[in-house]
């Protein structure tokens, strides 16, 4: 899934402009009533490029790219690229500064032994940020995630800069989107909270990223994930750790567990084979578990899993490049690349909030 962080930080920063927006409803405020808005339902007809694009109606969304990649000489990396959108009010968006949209924009990369993260603000209806279609482009100030022709995310150039990094990346896909969960539909709760959510984990990246002053040359694999939602937790969960992979058999999985204050995690996923076929995972499918931790920021965090799906044959252990991922921003999470070994051998992303 992709509660992402960037939804946590922006619904903290309207709890002061929207009383179904206090951290006491779950955590940081997305487990808060949302009567006005736009509900999440099972049976959406997904229209590509149009849902590339922002969704009137609906309180929270998210354009949001990891990839995983190496120079010519093996060294590992990690990139992250992140556009959030949050809406004030269920209304249409309009010009200028009566606007009732807030975006914010994450981006970080991540070595073995370094990791940079940075963080941007803006306000709707100002051209500071934003998401077009046809051709595709989502930007805030000079970070910029765009397209140059009319085919939707079949080719797109990614680029964030900040004091200590930046990077320039071409990702290219000739495979369709992938619908999570049920049809598009994923469920975050046995009470029936839910999102809207596509993924692109398809997408070959390639270009220059440079870190403390050193250049790379640099390609891999990329994960891209669209999701919108209006209450997408329960007042009772915590935070989650969610899991990309990208198995060398071509095989894609993605997975989340929802923590919960009282009670047993939720547990799902999405089983995505070579063809971009997709199988809904339930709890009775993944055996997750934390195998060994790492102090990081005061925190201790669990940085090495142990996945099996048996029915899948997969029998994984999950390890993080760089333990110390830590995104230190206005609300800090972990999120950095991880290694595959066991029955399959791969690449991924981890992201763990709310420890």
């Amino acid at each position: 899934m992709r509660i992402k962080l960037g939804a946590l930080l922006l619904m903290l920063l309207l709890s002061g402009c929207d009383d179904s927006a206090s951290v006491e409803k779950g955590f940081a405020g997305l487990g808060g009533e949302a009567a006005t808005f736009t509900p999440v339902v099972p049976g959406r007809v997904f229209s590509f490029p149009a849902d590339h694009g922002p969704h009137d109606g609906f309180r929270i969304e998210w354009w949001y790219v990891t990839a995983n990649l190496k120079d010519d000489q093996g060294r590992e990396f990690g990139v992250q690229w992140t556009l959030f959108r949050s809406a004030l009010k269920a209304a249409p968006e309009v010009a200028g500064w009566a606007n009732q949209t807030i975006w914010l924009g994450h981006a970080a990369v991540t070595s073995a032994t370094v990791h940079h993260a940075a963080e941007r603000y803006a306000r709707g209806g100002v051209e500071q940020a934003g998401v077009s279609v046809q051709p595709f482009n989502g930007w805030i100030d000079d970070w910029r995630f765009s397209g140059q022709g009319g085919d939707g995310l079949a080719d797109l150039q990614l680029s964030a800069r900040d004091k200590l990094f930046s990077y320039q990346l071409r990702l290219t896909s000739t495979r369709p989107p992938v619908l999570q969960g049920d049809k598009g539909f994923s469920q975050k709760s046995e009470q029936g909270q839910a999102s809207y959510y596509y993924s692109q984990p398809f997408f070959q990246a390639s270009g220059t990223l440079e870190i403390d002053g050193m250049t790379y040359q640099v390609s891999g694999p990329a994960w891209l994930d669209r999701e919108w939602s209006s209450q997408p937790l329960t007042a009772n969960q915590s935070g989650w750790d969610w899991f990309s992979l990208h198995l060398d058999s071509g095989e894609q999985v993605m997975l989340y567990r929802m923590r919960q204050k009282n009670g047993e995690p939720y547990l799902t996923g999405t089983w995505i084979d070579a063809q971009g076929q997709t199988q809904l995972l339930h709890a009775a499918d993944i055996r997750l578990t934390p195998l060994d931790t790492a102090t990081v920021a005061g925190r201790s965090m669990p940085v090495r899993w142990s996945i099996n799906i048996p029915t899948k044959h997969l029998d994984i252990t999950i390890n993080a490049l760089n333990p110390n991922a830590w995104m230190d921003l206005r609300i800090p999470y972990w999120e950095g690349p991880v290694r595959l070994s066991g029955s399959h051998g791969g690449q991924g992303y981890l992201e763990m909030t709310g420890y």
